[in-house]
């Protein structure tokens, strides 16, 4: 169990988790970071906001691994280049930011469909380099005040998130997902290789309940391998879950070792996937006890 702590400095404000299993340790890290430090909630998703956290940074790293002119590049979504990409990122930052505060607030939660996410990533591609990367920055540290500031009440009532109706607790799983798999669609220095072995090991839950595989069949073989049967008389391909996540999330066949015909469609809308995170699906991290 950890505890996230916000905290606010001269120019913008730093996470620290806690470990809540220390005890006097913790209160005397609470004590030292005085009245500015901000706390979330006890009934936040501590986890998955620490993947949130994590993810955003490492998107940051790699983006900053990137000179301005090189934004012009294209990124490794079709049609997309690197400033649309980082765009989208910024965009949906501050949406989900929107979204929470408005709960909070108690006002009408603002509804985004795909066609105005679309008409905002065309014209935030348009910014200057610097302007988008502090765009970048300002939403999710908007993002990060808005999850800080929700009561735990209010973690457990929902949004229409793109068409969907999702649990806020669910909004850092979301964003999570979408920074670790968009830094490596950025083409730069991402790799899945970076990702957590928790973010892998859900991110495989969410592709065994998904039909993309056309009946095929995604279970575990290992600790640290996956087999995946494309139908039921085809060969079944036995790999780590890093490289099946980029395979099946359309980003490519690596170390596989079997050849197979399976083809992945990739839609920025539909990856990384909701459904299992909508209002009557089961939590995908209930019962994990994760190492933070």
């Amino acid at each position: 169990m950890s505890t996230t702590l916000i905290v606010d400095l001269p120019h913008g404000e730093a996470s620290v988790t806690e470990d809540s299993n220390k005890g006097d340790q913790g209160a005397a890290l609470r004590e030292r970071q005085g009245k500015g430090a901000r706390y979330d909630s006890p009934a936040a998703p501590a986890h998955q906001l620490l993947l949130a956290r994590r993810g955003t940074a490492y998107f940051t790293r790699v983006l900053n691994g990137i000179s301005d002119a090189g934004l012009d590049m294209a990124s490794a979504i079709p049609g997309w280049s690197r400033r649309h990409l980082v765009a989208y990122v910024a965009y949906q930052a501050r949406q989900l930011a929107l979204a929470i505060e408005a709960v909070h607030d108690g006002t009408p939660v603002p509804v985004l469909d795909a066609e105005t996410m679309s008409q905002l990533v065309a014209d935030g591609a348009t910014l200057p380099a610097h302007a988008l990367r502090n765009l970048v920055h300002h939403s999710e540290v908007h993002l990060n005040v808005s999850w800080r500031d929700l009561r735990a009440e209010a973690w457990d009532a929902s949004i229409n998130w793109s068409g969907k109706q999702v649990l806020l607790r669910a909004t850092p799983w979301i964003r999570a997902r979408s920074v670790w798999i968009h830094a490596v669609d950025l083409a730069g220095q991402g790799s899945f290789h970076d990702f957590p072995p928790s973010l892998l090991d859900v991110m495989m839950d969410d592709l065994e309940r998904q039909e993309a595989l056309g009946g095929g069949l995604v279970r575990r073989d290992s600790s640290d391998r996956w087999i995946v049967s494309p139908d039921a008389t085809g060969a079944s391909v036995s790999v780590h879950p890093r490289d099946i996540v980029r395979w099946l999330s359309g980003r490519g066949a690596m170390r596989l070792d079997a050849p197979t015909e399976v083809e992945t469609e990739f839609d920025i809308w539909r990856w990384p996937p909701i459904e299992s995170l909508l209002v009557n699906a089961d939590d995908p991290f209930r019962d994990r006890n994760f190492s933070v």
